[in-house]
C-alpha cells in the first residue's frame, strides 16, 4: 500500500505531524512519503507562503486575527476567496506526483494542501484513492467547511458541535487526536529524563517558545527567576538563536538551561512539572500526551486564540496575562496539590498519546479496502 502525505510549510507542526505518520506507516512494511505540496508545485510559491506566514504572524498579528474572524463569518462554501481560487488552479500541478506514486490513501496535514488535492481530484477523479484531512488545532478552521474529502481527523470528540455547525458530516469524522511522534506517547521518570539531559534531578519548569521562538520569553524567565521556590528552568528557543543568546547572557539566581532547535523536547517534558508555551496544536498535543500541565502565553491571533479558548474552557490550562503573570501560575501549580490534580485529570481525559497509531491503523484498514476495490475493478 502507498500512502502520500501532503503538507505545507507554515510552521513546524504540520511537517512533524506528517513525519509521524510516514514513520509509522513505513514501519508496517507499507510505503509512505511526505511531499510539501507548494514546494513540489513551485519552490518560489512555497518560499513566498512560508515567509508571508512568518512575517504576518510576527509583525501583523492583529491583522491575522481580523482576517481569521472574517473567515469565520463568511460563507466560504459560496464565496471562494483568493487562496481558494489560486488552489483550484495550482492543484492540477500535483498530477505527476500522484500518478507516479500511485497512492491508495492521501493524507493532508494542512487545509491548503486539502484544497490543492480537492482541485486535482475534481479534474482527475479516482474513486480508489481515499482522502483524509488532519485538523491540527483544537478548533475547526473556517477553510475546512465544504471540503470534499472522505475523512476528517480531529483533535477531540468535544469538537462535534463545531463540525455540525460547519455542516461536516459526523460519519466522516474520526477524533483520533493530532498525530504526534511516538516518543511523546512514552513516559520516562523525572530522574531518568534529567540524567539523559545531563541536568540536576530536581523540580523543573519548561518554557517553550515554539519552533520560531515567539513571545516575550525573557520577561517570563525574569519573573520565574524571582519566584521564591526552588526549581530549575529549561528553555527551548526553537530557531530563535538571538533569544538563546539573550538568555545565556542573563544574570539569574536559578539554574537556567537554554536550548536551540533540539529533538529532546520529549525528555524535557518528562523532566518538567509544567510547561509554559504558546497554544499551537502540535505542542499542546505533545504536552497533553505527556500529561504535562499547561501554562499558555502569546497565542497567534486566529486558530491559536481558539485553541486557548478550548483548553481554558475544559480546565486543561492556565493563561498568562498582565494581571495573572507567569510566577503566579507556576506558584499555584507547584504549591497546591489539588490545583495540579484537577488539571491533570482533564489532561488524561482529553490527551491522545496514541493518536498516530490509531490514525495509521485506520489508514491501513481503509487503504486495504481501496486495494481490494481496485483489484475488483481490474
Amino acid at each position: 500500500m502507498n500512502v502520500l502525505v501532503l503538507t505545507v510549510s507554515t510552521g513546524q507542526g504540520h511537517h512533524s505531524t506528517g513525519q509521524a505518520i510516514v514513520e509509522y506507516i513505513n514501519r508496517t512494511g507499507n510505503v509512505a512519503k511526505m511531499v510539501d505540496a507548494y514546494a513540489y508545485i513551485s519552490p518560489l510559491i512555497s518560499e513566498s507562503i512560508k515567509q508571508s506566514y512568518l512575517l504576518s504572524t510576527k509583525y501583523t498579528k492583529k491583522a491575522c486575527g481580523k482576517v481569521y474572524r472574517q473567515a469565520e463569518k463568511a460563507d466560504l462554501t459560496r464565496h471562494a476567496n483568493f487562496i481558494q481560487r489560486a488552489n483550484q488552479v495550482l492543484g492540477n500541478f500535483l498530477k505527476p506526483c500522484i500518478e507516479e506514486f500511485k497512492p491508495n490513501v492521501i493524507v493532508c496535514t494542512h487545509v491548503m494542501a486539502t484544497q490543492l488535492l480537492e482541485s486535482y481530484m475534481h479534474k482527475y477523479p479516482n474513486n480508489n484513492i481515499i482522502t483524509m484531512g488532519i485538523i491540527t488545532d483544537f478548533t475547526i478552521h473556517p477553510y475546512w467547511e465544504g471540503a470534499k474529502i472522505d475523512y476528517f481527523i480531529t483533535a477531540s470528540e468535544l469538537l462535534g458541535n463545531q463540525l455540525k455547525k460547519k455542516k461536516i458530516p459526523l460519519e466522516k469524522v474520526r477524533a483520533f487526536g493530532i498525530p504526534i511522534k511516538e516518543k511523546f506517547a512514552l513516559k520516562k521518570s523525572r530522574q531518568e529524563a534529567c540524567q539523559l539531559l545531563g541536568i540536576e534531578d530536581k523540580t523543573t519548569v519548561l518554557v517553550m517558545s515554539g519552533s520560531m521562538g515567539y513571545g516575550n520569553v525573557i520577561k517570563h524567565i525574569k519573573a520565574l527567576d524571582k519566584l521564591d521556590l526552588d526549581f530549575q528552568i529549561l528553555v527551548a528557543c526553537g530557531n530563535n538563536k538571538g533569544l538563546k543568546k539573550r538568555i545565556e547572557k542573563l544574570k539569574h539566581q536559578k539554574t537556567i538551561y537554554a536550548y536551540g532547535f533540539v529533538d529532546t523536547v520529549d525528555l524535557m517534558m518528562d523532566a518538567a512539572e509544567c510547561i509554559i508555551t504558546k497554544p499551537g496544536g502540535l505542542s499542546v498535543s505533545e504536552s497533553l500526551a505527556k500529561g504535562l500541565p499547561l501554562i499558555l502565553m502569546n497565542p497567534i491571533p486566529g486558530q491559536e486564540d481558539r485553541n486557548l479558548e478550548f483548553l481554558l474552557n475544559n480546565g486543561l490550562a492556565q493563561y498568562i496575562t498582565e494581571t495573572y503573570p507567569v510566577d503566579e501560575a507556576v506558584y499555584q501549580l507547584l504549591t497546591n496539590t489539588w490545583r495540579l490534580e484537577n488539571q491533570q485529570k482533564g489532561i488524561r481525559a482529553v490527551g491522545k498519546p496514541y493518536a498516530t497509531r490509531d490514525l495509521c491503523e485506520f489508514i491501513l484498514e481503509v487503504g486495504n479496502g481501496s486495494l481490494e476495490n481496485s483489484g475488483a475493478n481490474h
